[in-house]
């Protein structure tokens, strides 16, 4: 007995069917993991509320020191973290007499748009010096970029991160807080090694608890100060 096979124009549409469904299942299931992120608190908010120097340009926020500066910080933010919940720690960079420039990345994941410092480059052309910065996924970004473009930057600047590629490590800048264990284990080099006692990982920003952190035996305010004396005394270092 034979049996009825199916037309290959009937097998063709199932398989194209079958196709879109699981291509819909995935991009429904990205959208669902983005869309759950970091929202920036109501101090970070302020920041942007309550100072008007403070200029956005498309998908960068820019903090200009009230002099003109020939020197800036690119920051790229953590994975999931609304950019904003920087401006606290950027504002306090900022009246050190640095322009910080920070990025809005696609989905607020930096490994979307590793190379958005480039286009930053090309628009402040006035700008002498710069230093590339990010915080957790955004450090590991960052790293990459200065790893794949050591010519256009001074230095490297990581906040909860290590490098990440061939930079070398007397041209960065790496802070991390003593609760933070899992970068502690990932640093092989020593030089220019900033540990902030009582800091965990998330207190680089303004966003709240994050999932598998441990509480911070600090504040948030604190760990932030220690991170900028940490830069300033950085980019002092590397003028000289």
């Amino acid at each position: 007995m034979k049996t009825r096979q199916m037309p290959r124009r009937k097998k063709r549409l199932l398989a194209g069917g079958i196709v879109l469904l699981v291509l819909a299942v995935l991009a429904g299931a990205f959208f669902w993991y983005v869309s759950d992120y970091y929202p920036a608190d109501e101090i970070a908010l302020e920041v942007l509320a309550q100072d008007s120097s403070i200029t956005v340009q498309g998908d960068l926020t820019i903090l200009s020191p009230s002099y003109p500066a020939d020197t800036a910080v690119i920051f790229y933010p953590g994975a999931k973290v609304e950019a904003e919940a920087y401006l606290p720690l950027l504002e306090q960079i900022r009246q050190t007499g640095v322009t910080c420039i920070l990025v809005h990345m696609p989905f607020r994941l930096a490994i979307f748009d590793a190379n958005a410092a480039e286009e930053v480059m090309e628009q402040f052309t006035e700008i002498q010096h710069w230093y590339i910065a990010g915080h957790s996924m955004g450090g590991a970004m960052a790293s990459q970029f200065a790893a794949d473009h050591p010519d256009q930057v001074d230095g490297l600047i990581l906040l909860g991160a290590y490098i990440y590629g061939d930079y070398p490590p007397e041209k960065t800048l790496t802070v991390y807080g003593s609760l933070n264990q899992s970068v502690e284990d990932n640093i092989d080099y020593t030089e220019n090694v900033v540990e902030i006692q009582g800091g965990n990982h998330a207190q680089f920003g303004n966003y709240g608890p994050q999932k598998g952190d441990l509480p911070a035996a600090i504040s948030a305010k604190e760990q932030q100060k220690q991170t900028v004396e940490a830069i300033a005394a950085f980019l002092a270092q590397r003028d000289t």
